[in-house]
């Protein structure tokens, strides 16, 4: 007798896109299109893109930011 769970747990890939989609105020919808109608070979990559983005996007702030604070320090010593 197989037994169902009682709640259907969201994959990796959905926590992400939801996670994305919240940061972003409910944008992500509009750019992503929706899950349920891709296979999951599309589903993966869309993701990993999504997340190779934003990786991308948060070394490059932190790189900014840390240049920032070294020219601040730098004129601050002259």
């Amino acid at each position: 007798m197989h037994v169902k769970p009682p709640f259907r747990h969201k994959s990796t890939l959905q926590r992400i896109v939801d996670s994305v989609s919240d940061q972003l105020g409910g944008a992500a919808s509009h750019v992503m299109p929706d899950l349920h109608a891709m296979n999951s070979g599309k589903a993966v990559k869309t993701g990993l893109i999504t997340a190779g983005s934003f990786a991308g996007l948060t070394a490059g702030s932190a790189a900014i930011s840390s240049l920032r604070h070294r020219m601040d320090r730098e004129r601050g010593d002259s």
